[in-house]
């Protein structure tokens, strides 16, 4: 066994092991390190120590997931070394490399919007941590159940909004969007009662979309719980 596959069975172990476990440990220690700094809004040289230093072990990790790129595919190396920049996780990866590389040059500072992808960071937890690993299984294979659930709750919103908009109208809901928003409000069954109708006709609305929320607010839970079971139950039977 050669070093590059050495480094692949850390870093990917087809079998549980105590050299991985500990990678992945440490790995998930560093990823919570490094948002710390996120908590703050000043700056200090203590938290530059940080993130510079976060940064360096995750540029490790990149490198070497990029040099074993080729063991966990079915491409040839040198096709597999050019696509796995393009890989989501590698993506992602670099994304959360890329911020600390504004200390280098103030031309970086200003690209503001760029400090927002730190917070991807968060999102290599999600390589570490299994249970999470199964949710994202769990919504990838309920994908298109979800969807309908959704456009059916946006449809009603909408259809709400509408009604209520021209039913109840001012003082209270002024523009569509009020509308809009006072419906969506109701039907995840929120009621923040800045916004709320008026007349007796509206009420009833109100009455009506905020029953229905909580049915439609209830099915991506049950969806998702049942299929998370599942996943769970398939895990225990293989294991």
């Amino acid at each position: 066994m050669n070093f590059r596959e050495k480094i692949n069975i850390i870093l990917e172990p087809k079998q549980d092991n105590l050299t991985s476990r500990i990678y992945d440990w440490f790995m998930l220690f560093v990823i919570c390190l490094s948002i710390v700094p996120l908590m703050f809004r000043t700056s200090n040289r203590l938290f530059n120590v940080i993130d510079v230093g976060c940064c360096v072990i995750f540029v490790i990790d990149y490198v070497l997931r990029w040099m074993t790129a080729d063991l966990r595919s079915n491409r040839k190396r040198g096709v597999a070394f050019i696509c796995y920049p393009f890989n989501g996780w590698a993506i992602i990866d670099l994304l959360s490399i890329l911020p600390t590389l504004s200390i280098l040059t103030p031309s970086f500072k200003l690209l503001r919007i760029a400090r927002l992808t730190k917070i991807l960071r968060v999102v290599k937890f999600l390589r570490y941590y299994e249970p999470l690993q199964i949710m994202l299984r769990v919504i990838r294979q309920e994908s298109k159940t979800l969807l309908t659930v959704l456009v059916m709750a946006l449809s009603y919103v909408f259809c709400t909004a509408l009604l209520i908009y021209n039913v109840d109208g001012e003082p209270m809901i002024k523009t569509f969007f009020d509308a809009i928003y006072w419906a969506a409000c109701t039907l995840t069954t929120v009621g923040y009662g800045d916004v709320y109708p008026v007349t007796m006709t509206g009420r009833i609305i109100g009455m009506i979309s905020a029953v229905v929320g909580i049915a439609l607010i209830a099915l991506p839970s049950g969806i998702i719980t049942s299929a998370y079971l599942d996943e769970l139950r398939k895990k225990s039977n293989n294991s």
